[in-house]
């Protein structure tokens, strides 16, 4: 693999969703066979022996209700000499290190790269260098969504249900744990 991107792991959300369900939990700490959820993201980022960053909440805390696309925008702008950046959410405990090697390949022809399980679009989302300056312009809570359409996404069928797997409710959860048992 001659460039290597640098993943992006999102840890900075809020867990609304999450929290409201559960009785005020953290999904990112929410116990999972033995570790939080994040630190099953983190080992598979780890694992793919790609560089990595985290963006951690700390880093948008000076923003006014910051979103997710904040969030990509810090974590480009903390890797800005990046050669390109696989974003993945840190609620996705079940991806594989595979999944992220095969992403990173395929950066090397396209701009912009979705993996997807049975036909349902998943991450980490995969961005060339040539995307930067979209990146470092996103705001709000709606994602790479806007560079994923300015620039068009090649899709790209992985074998890894985990990828589009998040753990977004308690029963998700649930189902996180009966799939690593």
């Amino acid at each position: 693999m001659a460039l290597l991107p640098t993943v992006i792991l999102l840890a900075a959300g809020r867990s609304e969703r999450f929290r409201a369900a559960s009785g005020g939990l953290d999904k990112l700490q929410a116990p999972l066979h033995g570790r939080a959820v994040r630190d099953w993201a983190l080992a598979a980022v780890q694992d793919s022996g790609l560089p990595w960053h985290v963006v951690e909440r700390s880093h948008t805390a000076h923003l006014d209700r910051p979103g997710m696309g904040d969030s990509i925008a810090c974590g480009v702008a903390a890797t800005a000499q990046a050669q390109g950046w696989l974003v993945l959410p840190a609620d996705l405990p079940l991806v594989q290190p595979a999944t992220l090697l095969q992403v990173a390949q395929a950066l090397q022809t396209h701009a912009v790269v979705v993996p997807t399980w049975q036909g349902e679009r998943g991450h980490p989302v995969g961005f060339a260098a040539s995307c930067r300056d979209a990146l470092l312009a996103l705001t709000g809570d709606s994602g790479a969504r806007a560079v994923v359409q300015r620039y068009g996404a090649a899709l790209l069928p992985v074998d890894d249900a985990g990828c589009v797997h998040d753990v977004d409710t308690p029963q998700a959860l649930v189902e996180a744990h009966r799939r690593l048992a």
